[in-house]
């Protein structure tokens, strides 16, 4: 807990890079700040990207079985309209990190919210399937933008006991957005017709979710580490005196021997400028491969597997239950759907005990291992007699398996691990880096699925899904880096390994 005197580093033991004492006592004031209201307020707040991004994918997923035969969609048109959703966030996620690096956490936090209340209305007013998935690319772009810029900036805030929960928390609302998409769908859906507009109420449910973000976080204050890192410590000092006020005096005086000087720690030279040869730099080319390719491999699976649940269920049901009317059906899978993304929920919760308590490693490696068994339970249901359909309960399970082990470890772990493993000066624009890298294996997946089941067979996509989660256990094991319990400079140091 604060005192009204600021602790500083000591002297005869400085710090292991070049870093004004004063500098080292502001961000120990964020590390060791209790929690106050700003700090939920920050958390609340950041958590736009993740929460859109669970009702979007969850909402786009029963909208397009019902768009598919008023605009005349194929497998592929299917495909590609999901696609948009995530190759969106490819371009929008490097984009929001490097614009936050450059000009401001804060600026861009709000841009990106303002980007989402241009798309969303339009998708929901889309006349053909064109402007649909323009709108829909659109919708992926904002979402991006915010996932590295949220992140960066709820990371660079929270006190250091309590930012590993806090994040997790962040990425837990992505299944709150889920479930929240889910509601509207029963909602709307108990009263749809074949062919009306209720495609269209979904859709325009996303716009409504957005404007308080947009509005509250015009009041947010800019990141004290990214204004230290500029040499805006003056600004600095305006947002610490909120988290600590009994400190306002000394604070004042850090500012005034600091003047312009910018607070950099990292594994490289001092100075240098820092950009995407940092990611690929001796220091931090394991880092990179660490944060990267797992997150590839679960999104793969993640969003292939999540965004056509409703879809899987439906195929996997149909040689049960024969006979049922389309929007019956509909109805059906998405209840269906809800039910195992309950779960979803469940894991989340779960990652905010497990996560800070055994480490984001260990975490990120028991997480792969469910989602594979998850998969491997689908697979052994299909092969039963009487198929899939006439073992409903097994094909649930797998489900839930794999939904439960995907939010307790990697979906947590994959999204905190970037704001840790680079410096403040390229932060934002790491996570956004490997949150693209992600939304690619996203939009390969979501494109393809769709694609691979028609002619192969939902087999074949247990199959696949099955194998690239045993791939982010693989990617996770040999690129480890541990760094539990470091604050974000000791996460620099020259001990850790490189």
């Amino acid at each position: 807990m604060n005192t009204g005197k600021v602790r500083r580093y000591n002297a005869a033991k400085p710090p292991p890079h070049p870093v004004h004492p004063d500098h080292a006592s502001m961000t120990r004031i964020l590390d060791e700040s209790p929690m106050r209201p700003i700090h939920y307020r920050i958390w609340a707040l950041s958590t736009g990207g993740t929460l859109l991004s669970g009702v979007s994918v969850f909402l786009l997923g029963v909208t397009l079985p019902l768009v598919t035969p008023i605009f005349a969609l194929p497998a592929a048109g299917i495909g590609l309209a999901a696609a948009m959703l995530m190759g969106g966030t490819v371009v929008g996620a490097p984009l929001g990190g490097h614009l936050a690096d450059r000009f401001g956490r804060k600026p861009v936090m709000i841009l990106d919210m303002a980007l989402l209340m241009l798309a969303t209305p339009l998708a929901a007013l889309a006349p053909d399937a064109t402007t649909l998935i323009g709108a829909e690319l659109l919708v992926g772009m904002g979402i991006g933008m915010d996932f590295p810029v949220g992140s960066s900036y709820l990371a660079e805030f929270m006190p250091q006991g309590r930012r590993g929960r806090m994040m997790a928390a962040s990425i837990a609302v992505q299944s709150i957005g889920m479930l929240t998409g889910a509601g509207f769908a029963l909602i709307l859906l108990q009263g749809a017709r074949a062919g009306d507009s209720t495609w269209r109420w979904l859709l325009a449910i996303e716009a409504l979710l957005v404007l308080p973000y947009l509005i509250g976080r015009l009041t947010l204050p800019e990141s004290v580490r990214w204004c230290m890192g500029r040499g805006r410590n003056a600004q600095a000092l305006r947002t610490l005196e909120s988290f600590a006020p009994q400190q306002k005096e000394a604070l004042s005086a850090m500012v005034h021997h600091l003047g312009r000087k910018t607070h950099q720690v990292a594994k490289v030279r001092p100075g240098r400028r820092m950009g995407i040869g940092t990611l690929f730099s001796p220091a931090y080319r394991r880092r990179t491969f660490l944060v990267t390719l797992p997150w590839f491999f679960m999104d793969v699976a993640t969003y292939g597997v999540g965004l056509f649940t409703t879809i899987l269920l439906g195929t996997m049901r149909s040689s049960g239950t024969p006979g049922l009317g389309t929007l019956t059906r509909d109805f059906t899978n998405t209840l269906d759907s809800s039910k195992v993304d309950v779960f979803l929920l469940l894991g989340s919760l779960l990652s905010l005990w497990a996560v800070p308590r055994l480490g984001r490693i260990r975490m990120q490696i028991i997480g792969f291992t469910g989602m594979s068994l998850g998969m491997g339970l689908l697979y052994f249901a299909t092969g039963m007699t009487g198929g899939s359909g006439a073992h409903l309960p097994l094909v649930l399970l797998g489900f839930i398996t794999f939904n439960l082990f995907m939010t307790a470890g990697p979906n947590a772990t994959t999204f905190i691990l970037p704001t840790e493993m680079y410096p403040t000066q390229v932060r934002a624009f790491s996570a956004g880096f490997a949150a693209a890298v992600a939304k690619i294996g996203a939009t390969v997946s979501v494109f393809l699925l769709p694609v691979i089941q028609a002619a192969l067979g939902v087999t074949m996509v247990l199959v696949l899904m099955g194998g690239v989660s045993l791939l982010g256990l693989l990617m996770t094991y040999l690129f480890r880096v541990q760094g539990h319990g470091l604050t974000l400079e000791e996460h620099h140091g020259p001990t850790l390994p490189q």
